[in-house]
């Protein structure tokens, strides 16, 4: 009668524990994974986009002093002013040539294997930027920041990869943001390091592009002993010994068969262990839709105007009345909006979803594009609108960093499986590349043609991007990599009877093994 008493009570227990999926609790190995992951990557790209603000007069001093020791005469306006441009907008063509990279990277050195080599073309081009000066060598300027924008071009597709594939799913997306956090906290550094009292002198300018590389010293000293990608070791490398222990690492328990067999799951389900080229993804139907949507996303992350605000920053603030030299105090507010609401991001976008945070950001930004549109073209007929503008401005960017500025990435990477995910994040990166390159180059010939109404064109990216996500994104918050895919089955027109069975073997062969049905559904974190 004791027996079955207790065998009752372990029955009610156990039936218990499957009402719900179990609260997964933040490890330290998780954490320390998203946190040095991000320093020598995702930093090191938002740092590179600020650094270069501070010293530009410094360096054109330089550019014009190297001039005259070779040939002996003063620089002319127009070669300065060419030497300053290829300078400057170099990082994005080395973006593009690392994003075009990385799917042959991952593929040879693992998530984690890429990212310790990446900090290789870190500490090059630290060097290059750092010691231009002194070897009187603008060329090392100029190829230094080519190979910097190649380190954050393999970066901003490897990171947010490496996050989404090692997060259980009910935190995935506040540690992608991870990613977005540390670019936002990169531009701040930028900007702080770049005040007038710490290297943004004559003198020491040049120590603003040696800072590169502590980042990625830091980065090469933790990172190699955390886990690789349990499920790059499991589905692509077969190693389940390994996976069973990364698994183990970043979960904290010692009882990770529920994710390995939803791991092996998805890997019958594709039917394949290869990874897929871009022309296959461009062909797979079942993806359609999948990639049409990271290509908008992706688009409207650098066509949305955030960047071309900053060309108007300086002269809003000249115009308020404020000194030219608390300028670049008063522009440290961007910086710091910018992390704090990445961070807030962070926070909530495991409650209210991807979803809601990507169509408020654009809808937000619609709407104070069109406000700061107004406020300049009537800026000089009231003493206080710049005021107007400038808070505009701080808004745009709150707008941008609570959902534009991180989740894209978070998205590329949950909405697609293992092997064609690489595919998938170096057509991301070329789409991300290409669109910051043609900003940067059309831009000033459209705010001349435009003047302050230049920002519609923004106003009509941003809402058209809302509309699209908002008809077509499904949410994708708590779910597992193949419960996101079949989501997208009815918009691309094709039955998802194949992750249904496969699903469906995986917990008869789990019930097999003495597992619950339940328990493989409700109970993996993956």
């Amino acid at each position: 009668m004791e027996k079955k008493t207790n065998e009752e009570e372990t029955q009610r227990k156990d039936s218990s524990d499957v009402k719900g999926p179990p609260k997964q609790r933040l490890t330290v190995c998780l954490i320390s994974a998203a946190f040095f992951g991000s320093v020598g990557s995702s930093f090191l790209y938002g740092y590179n986009l600020s650094v270069v603000n501070a010293p530009a007069s410094y360096i054109k001093t330089f550019y014009n002093k190297t001039w005259i020791d070779r040939y002996n005469e003063p620089i002319g306006d127009g070669t300065v002013t060419l030497l300053w441009s290829v300078t400057v907008s170099i990082f994005a063509i080395g973006g593009l040539v690392g994003a075009l990279t990385v799917s042959f990277l991952i593929k040879a050195l693992g998530r984690k294997g890429t990212l310790l080599a990446n900090n290789a073309l870190a500490l090059i081009a630290a060097l290059l930027l750092a010691l231009g000066e002194t070897a009187g060598s603008f060329e090392m300027l100029i190829i230094g920041r080519f190979i910097i924008g190649m380190d954050s071009g393999v970066s901003l597709s490897v990171l947010p990869m490496y996050l989404g594939e090692i997060s259980p799913r009910q935190v995935r997306g506040s540690i992608g943001q991870f990613h977005a956090i540390f670019i936002c906290l990169g531009v701040f550094i930028g900007q702080v390091l770049g005040l007038p009292e710490i290297f943004g002198q004559e003198s020491r300018w040049n120590f603003l592009f040696g800072f590169l590389a502590l980042p990625a010293l830091l980065q090469l000293c933790v990172l190699p002993f955390l886990p690789e990608s349990p499920r790059f070791l499991l589905m692509e490398r077969r190693d389940e010994a390994g996976a069973e222990k990364a698994f183990q690492a970043f979960l904290g328990r010692s009882d990770v068969s529920r994710e390995l067999e939803e791991v092996h799951a998805e890997s019958r389900a594709q039917n394949t262990q290869r990874t897929a080229s871009v022309l296959e993804l461009f062909r797979k139907r079942s993806l359609r839709w999948q990639l049409i949507t990271v290509i908008v996303v992706m688009s409207c992350y650098q066509l949305c105007g955030l960047n071309a605000i900053w060309y108007y920053t300086n002269g809003i603030l000249q115009k308020a009345g404020f000194e030219p030299t608390l300028i670049p105090y008063i522009t440290l507010s961007t910086g710091g909006i910018e992390t704090l609401a990445a961070v807030i991001s962070g926070l909530v976008i495991e409650k209210v979803g991807r979803r809601p945070l990507l169509i408020f950001g654009f809808s937000a930004m619609a709407v104070f594009f069109s406000l700061l549109t107004v406020f300049l073209h009537y800026q000089d007929r009231f003493s206080w609108m710049p005021y107007l503008s400038f808070t505009s401005i701080l808004l745009l960017i709150a707008s941008f960093c609570s959902g534009p500025g991180g989740v894209p990435f978070v998205l590329t990477g949950e909405l697609f499986e293992q092997s064609y995910r690489p595919a998938a994040f170096m057509i991301a990166g070329t789409v991300n590349w290409l669109s910051n390159f043609a900003v940067g180059l059309l831009f000033p010939f459209i705010q001349e043609a435009l003047q302050t109404f230049a920002f519609l064109l923004f106003v009509v990216v941003c809402a058209a991007g809302a509309v699209y996500l908002l008809v077509v994104l499904p949410e994708t918050k708590n779910k597992t990599f193949m419960e996101i895919s079949q989501s997208f089955s009815k918009i691309n027109g094709v039955p998802d009877q194949t992750h249904e069975r496969e699903m469906k073997d995986a917990l008869d062969t789990a019930t097999v093994n003495g597992l619950q049905c339940a328990d493989v559904e409700m109970e993996s974190s993956f």
